[in-house]
């Protein structure tokens, strides 16, 4: 028996009192080669249903499958990336089950070999590093896509009929498979989504994918466990499918943390099963009783030779790799002169990447943290979505900090144009004079504002007049309303002294 939507939760701090969270991330890496794992149809997001399919990635009789070689390369830099052993001799296997969307009934996978095992990748969550141990990283194929129509979930109980597009069955896929990470505690939904979000980094830095989460390029799926405290034990555990944000995997670990809790405690035991994520409701729902193993009848795939990656082949690769991620960072903080309060807002935000790509385009880092953990975070958060998916990119960022550097904006104007660039409205540039945000510098207006400012404001301008510069302030910010934010203060706060000092 599981639980329902209407089931209470236990509260995280009684959680943790109480339990110790086990987790475990599976992550599917949709790989961007030319043509899909083992035919020569092309390996590319969308297109009209079931067009960009053949005899073989539709399991028709007599067709037969060929290993794509840069999906292989890309599964090796993987593995080395992640620290892994690369596998002497392994091979493919059928993983046999039904289901609608996979037209052999069968997947080409690997089982028992591997290509990579036994890696590593350590992971900063404020300040204190978690090892997250990789067991193994192995080549598979993609399911095409089902669509159930009708009914009120999307889901195919209660739809009317289901559509199969099978497009995407056979593009390469790499699944990246974390052995449990205890101790984590109170941090570990944070420690998930520092995982998935730095793995998503490594697999741009690498080039094998584009890594989007919206399209799938990128899923991640969550197993959670928990067991009495200090028990030292693993619980039965559960995995949530397909949660495709990095906020997402935090609070779907989060939730079943709360939700195994109150199975518990009401008596009941905790049935494993793969569980459906709503990002509307923060909630899980019960999908299918979880299969082991044995349940999929795996055997070595007779139409495939075996694989034997020689280790000249592998040292090339290895020399192909990116910056160690843990490297990088400690180098970009020593360069940028950040702090360690600033470095690890950075990374926690998920916005590092975005950071050196503002600081490549020509900004200070100081600037560039300044717009993407100030105003990017805080519109990121207030729309629901990761920093990453905003519709603003580091280009735009560094052309409106350029503006502000040149004099032709300010930081309340800038924000404006922030306001075009998500509605649309072009570029930085193109915004700035469709909207007429450009910072007023003339002095003939300067002047004559200012002048108003001091009329209006006689007794602030007699405190100048005494020597109270500081009292400046007040007829500066009078000038700005004035001119609705568009004035150069620097020069507003020169003519004031010149007429009231000099």
């Amino acid at each position: 028996m599981t639980t329902t939507n209407a089931d209470a939760l236990v509260p995280l701090e009684e959680v943790l009192e109480r339990f110790d969270p086990a987790l475990g991330l599976e992550v599917h890496v949709e790989l961007n080669t030319a043509t899909k794992m083992f035919c020569g149809c092309p390996a590319v997001f969308g297109g009209e249903p079931n067009t960009h399919v053949c005899p073989t990635c539709l399991g028709l009789p007599g067709s037969m499958p060929a290993v794509n070689r840069v999906a292989v390369e890309s599964a090796i830099r993987i593995g080395l990336a992640l620290n892994c052993e690369i596998a002497a001799w392994c091979r493919f296997a059928r993983k046999n089950y039904f289901y609608p969307d996979m037209p052999k009934n069968f997947q080409t996978s690997q089982y028992d070999e591997p290509i990579a095992f036994e890696g590593f990748m350590d992971v900063d969550v404020d300040g204190e590093t978690f090892r997250v141990e990789i067991e193994r990283a192995h080549m598979e194929e993609d399911t095409g896509k089902s669509t159930h129509v009708g009914g009120a979930t999307g889901r195919i109980h209660g739809a009317d009929y289901s559509l199969v597009d099978y497009n995407r069955a056979g593009i390469p896929l790499i699944e990246i498979v974390t052995k449990p990470i205890t101790g984590a505690g109170a941090k570990a939904p944070a420690v998930a989504r520092a995982y998935v979000s730095q793995l998503r980094d490594l697999i741009l830095a690498l080039g094998v994918s584009e890594a989007r989460m919206d399209q799938g390029n990128l899923r991640a799926d969550v197993n959670l466990s928990l067991a009495p405290k200090g028990s030292e034990v693993l619980g039965t555990r559960t995995e949530t499918k397909n949660v495709n944000s990095f906020r997402s995997v935090e609070r779907a670990v989060r939730y079943e943390m709360q939700r195994h809790a109150a199975v518990l405690d009401s008596g009941r035991s905790i049935l494993q099963e793969t569980r459906h994520w709503h990002e509307d409701t923060g909630m899980t729902t019960s999908g299918r009783e979880k299969s082991d193993a044995d349940d999929y009848r795996y055997f070595p795939e007779p139409d495939l030779v075996p694989m034997a990656p020689s280790r000249e082949w592998i040292e090339e690769l290895r020399a192909t790799l990116p910056e160690n991620p843990t490297e990088k960072r400690a180098r970009l903080q020593a360069e940028w002169g950040f702090s360690d309060l600033d470095m690890r807002d950075a990374v926690g935000a998920g916005a590092l990447a975005l950071i050196e790509q503002t600081v490549a385009a020509g900004t200070a880092p100081q600037a560039a943290r300044k717009w993407w953990l100030g105003e990017m975070a805080r519109r990121a958060n207030d729309e629901g979505v990761e920093i990453t998916d905003l519709a603003v990119t580091p280009s735009h960022v560094a052309a409106v900090q350029a503006l502000v550097e040149d004099g032709k904006l300010n930081d309340k104007l800038a924000r404006q144009v922030f306001d075009g660039i998500f509605a649309g409205e072009g570029t930085p540039e193109e915004i700035v004079a469709a909207r007429g945000l450009g910072i007023v510098s003339d002095d003939g207006a300067l002047s004559a504002a200012v002048d108003t400012a001091i009329a209006a404001n006689p007794d602030v301008a007699d405190k100048i007049r005494e020597g109270k510069l500081n009292a400046a302030g007040a007829l500066i910010g009078a000038v700005m309303k004035q001119m609705q934010g568009q004035a150069d203060a620097g020069r507003v706060r020169e003519l004031i002294l010149e007429k009231l000092t000099g």
